[in-house]
C-alpha cells in the first residue's frame, strides 16, 4: 500500500488489521486492509504466497491526456513491473492494471463504425496506448 501511495494522489488507505499470535509466522504482519482510490472503496487481504494475482481481477485508471497515460504507465511498470497489449500492465507485485484514455475510448466507441474499427485496429497493436496514433487511425491519418 505504500507503493501505491507514491503513484496515486488520491489512494487513502481506511483501516489495517494484522494477524494475531493464531497467526504463527504471520503474527503481526498486516492481514486486512481497506482503502479508497479514485473515490471507491476496496479490501485486500493477505491470503498468503498460495494466493498470487492473476489477470482475473484487474483494476482500470482512467486518464485524460497522454501526459496522464504516461505518469500512471511509467509508475505502475516501474521496478519490475510488466508490460502487456492494449494499455494492460503488470505492476511488480503482479497486480493487473488497465490504463485507458478517455480518448482511446471516444475512438473506439466512435458512432462510425469504420472509424470505431480503424481505432480498435490501431489500439490492439500497442502496449502503452498512444491517443495520437488510435485518433489518427480512427481518421484515416496513415502511420
Amino acid at each position: 500500500m505504500a507503493f501505491y501511495e507514491t503513484v496515486f494522489p488520491d489512494f487513502k488507505i481506511i483501516s489495517k488489521s494484522t494477524y494475531g499470535e493464531w497467526g504463527g509466522a504471520n503474527a503481526g504482519k498486516l492481514l486486512v486492509a481497506e482503502f479508497e482510490l479514485f473515490g471507491s472503496r476496496y479490501q485486500a487481504l493477505n491470503g498468503g504466497p498460495q494466493f498470487p494475482f492473476t489477470e482475473a481481477i484487474s483494476l482500470s485508471v482512467s486518464c485524460k491526456g497522454q501526459e496522464e497515460t504516461d505518469y500512471y504507465w511509467d509508475k505502475l511498470t516501474a521496478d519490475g513491473g510488466e508490460e502487456s497489449m492494449c494499455g494492460w500492465l503488470k505492476d511488480k507485485f503482479g497486480l493487473s492494471w488497465q490504463i485507458v484514455p478517455q480518448e482511446v475510448i471516444a475512438a473506439v466507441t466512435n458512432k462510425d463504425a469504420e472509424k470505431a474499427t480503424r481505432a480498435s485496429q490501431a489500439m490492439m497493436k500497442q502496449r502503452k496506448l498512444i491517443i495520437k496514433d488510435i485518433v489518427d487511425a480512427a481518421n484515416g491519418v496513415p502511420a
